[in-house]
């Protein structure tokens, strides 16, 4: 009987709960167009700023806030300071100056002293005012023949009182708007919705949580972000709304974690199988290359599949530890598939893999779009009846011609070239494959949590002990001379030269220089007498492979070239790095650049040609400061953002509306912290308490 009763009890409690679910769902989801005030037509416009919603409303952050709290005595103005104050309507008048301007003049006093308000080429506002009206005005207080303030924020008071205006007398809400909106109607808008809809709404965030973590609720928290009673309040309501914004991506971080370690393929690593691997190599491997072999080693002995993040800075030595993936790998008898953003990596890779295992037995294939038909369909069907152990390529791997006998591994190289469809197709191949993603461009742990969270993550930090750092200068225009000759005095020494410039051709005379205008220029005058060769992306394949070929063999001394050589390539006799426009290219990516030299036993020299001085100074000398790759990483994240550091569209990076990953980071650390120990104890959310995370995961994610 008892039990039937709790029985009861809970199915009521189920019911209410979902009850108020609904209700929720339905407050959160109701559409701009009908709240007062809005209609159809304004609606348009919301949705031009991205609110469709009561929810889009509740999370259409302020920009910046004013402080038009304090309002003085028009006596205690001060010419030079942005203040507010109050005074009676004594006239207005309308006229123009000597030079056609119209000027509005609105005189208000307070006791004996006196103040215009003033507003050029807006002649309506003359049928504003009325005589007698008491009127609130802000801003920058000036001295004419008198004390005024033009083009004022102002307000018309109700029963000469200020108390419940939303624009002044209070710390006041600016807002980013479009074409037809404007500030004072949007805070009503807003004021209005709070009213209406802000009782209602649930709390996201369990009371254990906010307790533990001194959270404010939702309701103070919306309340608060948009019209704060004080400055403190305000932060409050910022780190509670950040906070919960980051517990729910963290929370699919933890879920995705969990979900993908599941079903994968143990590894049997055993000293007597495999030969001693790091005699296979003719130096030394660093402390940092064998900690991340052995996390490596780790995970593929588990049951549950690899899902690792390899950062290394450039010349770190990440291919090595991918090596000793692949050979774990291929003595338990599964396949690899290394995906290179470009066929120069491609064959790069092609051919420090086959130089390694070719001799052990384990067969090596590369699979690119330049290579003939037939030989291509004969390594398609090697890969699909389990003949090649390792193939190594670009895109053509995940198409769906191409299909594998026994995939174990799979690994991706400077993983932010693909898009986000692209590794999820890839992954497609073997649902039990591990993976090991490789980036050499440094990422800031804060991007790395947000957006890589799902992934555990090993470190290259050191760099060999012969490899010395790349000296680096920015210069200007004026020593381009200077420069060239230094090239020159390099090639003597027998030396080889990278000139980089940001596109391949100009469209018109005002453009930066580019690379195949400068070719022709540079082979004809200033190194008439030396050996180029140019490479960039619209080359063919096979004219990329036999230029790059010559140029390692040594057949040229300089070769003028695009970004395309950011990645992979590696010629050790190359010394001297030129890039052209050095203010258009991001820190992480002249970084990259830089990596492409320093490979070898010679001095090396890095030099940035900029026609931005300001530019250059502001930005270019992290570059000449420190060749740390997570320094830059940080620097660069700290001036692009983290949409442009990553590029949006292949990162993955989730829209954050109130968060910032760099600002925010400590606060991203705590809900990261709560959000994995919550899907730890429950991770499917079915626990009561968590249904309304897991409706907003399943809405913002379209995950279940």
């Amino acid at each position: 009987m008892n039990q039937s009763r709790l029985g009861c009890k809970q199915d009521l409690d189920i019911n209410i709960i979902m009850g108020i679910m609904q209700e929720k769902k339905t407050i959160k989801g109701a559409s701009i167009r009908y709240i007062k005030g809005v209609g159809p037509r304004r609606a348009d416009l919301f949705g031009k700023i991205g609110i469709e919603t009561v929810s889009d409303l509740f999370h259409y952050l302020p920009r910046r806030y004013e402080d038009r709290s304090r309002i003085v005595d028009i006596g205690e103005l001060m010419v030079g300071q942005v203040q507010g104050t109050i005074g009676k309507v004594l006239k207005t008048d309308i006229f123009r100056a000597r030079t056609g301007t119209c000027i509005v003049e609105a005189v208000l006093g307070s006791g004996n002293r006196k103040v215009s308000a003033v507003w050029y080429n807006q002649p309506f506002m003359k049928n504003i005012f009325e005589i007698g009206q008491m009127v609130a005005i802000y801003g920058k207080v000036e001295l004419q023949r008198h004390l005024q303030i033009s083009h004022p924020t102002f307000e018309i008071l109700d029963n000469n009182k200020l108390e419940n205006s939303l624009n002044m007398g209070r710390i006041v809400p600016i807002y980013s708007l479009t074409e037809n909106l404007n500030q004072k109607y949007l805070r009503k808008i807003i004021k209005n919705v709070l009213d209406e809809y802000l009782s209602a709404s649930v709390d996201l965030l369990p009371t254990r949580i906010r307790a533990r973590r001194r959270l404010v609720d939702f309701k103070f928290a919306v309340q608060n972000i948009h019209f704060p009673c004080s400055y403190d309040n305000l932060e409050k309501a910022y780190k509670r709304l950040v906070f919960e914004e980051f517990f729910v991506l963290q929370a699919v971080m933890a879920r995705r974690r969990g979900k993908k370690k599941k079903n994968g393929i143990r590894h049997e690593i055993d000293s007597k199988h495999l030969p001693d691997f790091e005699k296979l190599f003719p130096f030394e491997f660093t402390p940092a290359q064998k900690k991340c072999i052995d996390d490596v080693e780790r995970d593929m002995a588990k049951d549950a599949s690899m899902h690792r993040l390899l950062q290394g800075d450039v010349g770190s030595g990440k291919t090595v530890v991918a090596m000793r993936a692949a050979m774990i790998s291929a003595v338990g008898g599964y396949q690899t598939a290394v995906m290179a953003p470009t066929e120069v990596l491609a064959r790069q890779h092609y051919v420090s893999f086959s130089k390694i295992f070719m001799p052990l037995g384990i067969n090596v294939r590369l699979l690119i779009s330049g290579i003939e038909k037939k030989a291509k369909e004969n390594i398609k069907k090697s890969i699909a009846e389990g003949a090649t152990d390792i193939v190594i390529g670009t895109h053509s791997l995940f198409q769906e011609a191409v299909e594998y006998g026994k995939l174990g591994l799979i690994v991706i190289d400077e993983q932010h070239k693909f898009g986000v469809r692209q590794r999820k197709m890839m992954q497609g191949k073997s649902s039990r494959a591990d993976l090991l993603v490789m980036t050499a461009t440094p990422i800031p742990r804060s991007l790395s949590l947000t957006v890589f969270g799902d992934m555990d993550v090993s470190v290259l930090n050191e760099k060999p002990a012969e490899r010395a750092p790349v000296a680096t200068y920015v210069v200007d225009e004026n020593k381009r001379e200077d420069v060239y000759a230094f090239i020159r005095e390099e090639i003597k020494k027998g030396r080889q030269a990278f000139i980089v410039y940001p596109r391949i051709r100009t469209k018109d005379i005002t453009e930066a220089r580019a690379a195949v205008e400068m070719f022709e220029r540079l082979k004809k005058d200033e190194f008439k007498d030396k050996r180029l060769a140019i490479i960039h992306g619209r080359l063919r394949t096979d004219e990329k492979k036999k230029v790059m070929e010559d140029f390692r063999g040594k057949k040229y001394d300089i070769l003028i070239a695009t970004t395309v050589i950011e990645v992979g390539v590696d010629i050790p006799n190359v010394t001297v790095m030129v890039v052209e426009h050095a203010e258009q290219y991001g820190l992480a990516q002249l970084h990259q650049l830089r990596g492409r030299i320093g490979r070898g036993k010679h001095a090396s020299y890095c030099i940035l040609v900029s026609q931005d001085e300001d530019l250059s100074n502001e930005r270019l000398s992290a570059i000449v400061e420190t060749d740390d790759g997570f320094q830059i990483a940080q620097k660069d994240l700290d001036i692009r953002g983290p949409g442009e550091f990553l590029g949006t569209r292949q990162s993955g990076l989730p829209e954050l509306k109130v968060g910032n990953v760099v600002k925010d980071f400590a606060i991203m650390e705590e809900a990261r912290e709560e959000a994995f120990n919550l899907i730890k104890e429950d991770p499917e959310l079915k626990d009561l308490r968590n249904l309304e995370i897991k409706n907003n995961i399943r809405e913002r994610f379209n995950s279940r």
